[in-house]
């Protein structure tokens, strides 16, 4: 297995089995820090620097706290306008980057540019953490919901999926890289608009994910054992910033009720969202037995503390 020392974050694409493991065993050694409220020095003499071109809300605020928690620095920016890549200049990647990796020993980069995170890596003398890269892959938010699994279900092979949302979204892109390290059937739900596109799925052949598609919840719940969900109403994630506006509802396809989930749902299945939603999860589901996108928030902040922890060397 590869080192994660000084190692980038840049895709789940190439994770090899093991990977997943190791990061999941390290969360779990630091998972009390955090559980308890406490703060570490693990990381004492390291800085985080965030650089997000994008709203964020847990992405950012869960790498900044799991440095917090690990004893660690942040410094960066929320919002690219208030920097020289988002003003008049419209700095270059390679020059915003060249001058960051002088503040702090790991980058934590959010863009609405696919692959920008790619190109901050190329430049950088430190590692750089992929917090979500247009419609490209967020591989943080996947290593988290794996995780959550992990710990609800006791294991992961085994377990039927259900994908829900736009098959366009980097979660579903990182999902399915994912799970092709494991054994997991996994239905893709989505909008006709919204499908996995030919040249994805061929690639996901070529790596023999076991997916199918159906074009109802309805017709796939009742195998699930993880019913994952996202937004088929949301921005555009190629720009770097979209107020509100009019928009849709989601159509009944696609939204996770409280009641399909107590007429078609496993009794133990779980739900997932990476949050923010729409109107696909209905509040009155956040009580019921399946959600666990609370829990997901909480795991969040251990993932990240699990892989700063390796990227910076503290744990091996």
């Amino acid at each position: 297995m590869r080192s994660f020392s000084g190692r980038d974050i840049l895709s789940l694409k190439d994770f090899e089995r093991e990977e997943f493991f190791r990061i999941f065993e390290v969360a779990k050694e630091l998972e009390p820090i955090a559980r308890n409220r406490r703060n570490s020095d693990i990381l004492a003499n390291k800085t985080l620097v965030t650089a997000f071109y994008q709203p964020s809300t847990r992405t950012r605020l869960a790498h900044e706290a799991a440095m917090h928690r690990l004893g660690g620095h942040v410094t960066g920016f929320a919002d690219a306008k208030m920097t020289r890549a988002g003003d008049f200049y419209q700095e270059s990647i390679k020059d915003t980057v060249k001058m960051l990796e002088f503040y702090g020993d790991v980058i934590v980069m959010r863009h609405f540019q696919q692959g920008a995170p790619q190109e901050a890596a190329r430049w950088a003398s430190v590692p750089v953490i992929n917090a979500g890269d247009g419609w490209g892959e967020h591989p943080t938010q996947i290593l988290t919901d794996l995780y959550t699994v992990l710990q609800e279900k006791g294991r992961i092979d085994g377990l039927r999926w259900l994908a829900v949302g736009d098959m366009r979204m980097r979660t579903m892109h990182s999902l399915a890289y994912a799970l092709t390290q494991f054994d997991c059937p996994i239905t893709f739900v989505s909008p006709p608009d919204m499908s996995l596109t030919e040249e994805f799925k061929a690639e996901l052949q070529k790596y023999s994910l076991n997916f199918t598609e159906a074009d109802h919840v309805e017709k796939a719940i009742s195998q699930a054992d993880v019913i994952l969900v996202e937004p088929v109403v949301q921005p555009d994630y190629t720009k770097s910033r979209q107020e509100a506006g009019e928009h849709g509802l989601t159509p009944a396809n696609y939204k996770i009720t409280r009641e399909l989930l107590s007429s078609k749902a496993k009794s133990d299945a779980i739900l997932l969202h990476s949050l923010p939603r729409m109107d696909e999860v209905p509040t009155d589901v956040d009580i019921t037995r399946w959600s666990r996108y609370w829990q997901e928030a909480f795991n969040g902040v251990v993932m990240r503390m699990s892989l700063l922890a390796l990227i910076l060397g503290a744990m091996e």
